[in-house]
């Protein structure tokens, strides 16, 4: 596991050891969730519900990236939508259950789904016409994601808050979605009752809003 923070030696052997069983511990826990529920029905097959009311700003060609997938209810509704779909997800469980859906829908051939670690980054790979990042908070894939998107892609973002809330560290600080992703353009935005969401644009001419000079 590569070490960070410019730890070397002895130091980073330690800093590998307290990090992994971290992450070990949270992919069980996600395991277990997943795997005390029944299969999902073509029925729960759809956007995540705050982006419901904005569904038909979502592309219906192109290459989507669904972050956190789950068990790829928004992935399937996205390649049924018409797009090439990569979902990524911590839990093992949920990729089988992604796939078994995706196969169950008929959309089996527009889907790919991989188990991934986020404590590694997000994994490479081409532009993408929608990010999708749904009740998963890491500030640093926020840069990231912005570079993975192609111009005029779109991400739909959705994370906890503190914002009618209490405190938590899986909990976004106030405003913290629109700073983050201030150089994309704006489409629309909500905040209040434990719960931060945004859609916005990559611009059209290559560079990001507001990147311009750089």
């Amino acid at each position: 596991m590569p070490t960070r923070g410019g730890l070397s030696g002895n130091a980073g052997a330690i800093l590998a050891r307290r990090v992994a069983p971290v992450a070990e511990e949270d992919r069980r826990r996600w395991d277990e969730r997943y795997a005390s529920l029944e299969p999902a029905s073509a029925g729960a097959v759809g956007p995540p519900g705050v982006f419901a009311a904005h569904a038909q700003v979502f592309p219906t060609t192109g290459r989507a990236l669904d972050l956190a997938c789950g068990r790829g209810l928004g992935a399937v509704w996205l390649a049924r939508r018409g797009l090439e779909v990569l979902g990524l997800d911590v839990s093992p469980v949920a990729i089988a259950q992604a796939r078994d859906l995706a196969r169950r829908i008929g959309v089996g051939d527009r889907c790919r789904f991989n188990v991934t670690d986020f404590d590694d980054g997000l994994p490479a790979g081409p532009p993408v016409d929608v990010v999708v990042c749904h009740k998963f908070r890491d500030r640093r894939l926020y840069r990231a994601i912005i570079e993975r998107l192609a111009p005029g892609g779109l991400l739909a973002i959705a994370v906890l808050s503190e914002v009618g809330a209490a405190p938590g560290r899986f909990r976004a600080l106030v405003g913290e979605l629109p700073a983050a992703f201030a150089e994309l353009d704006l489409v629309a935005a909500g905040e209040g009752e434990g719960c931060a969401w945004l859609l916005a644009r990559a611009g059209r001419s290559g560079f990001q809003s507001g990147a311009h000079g750089r």
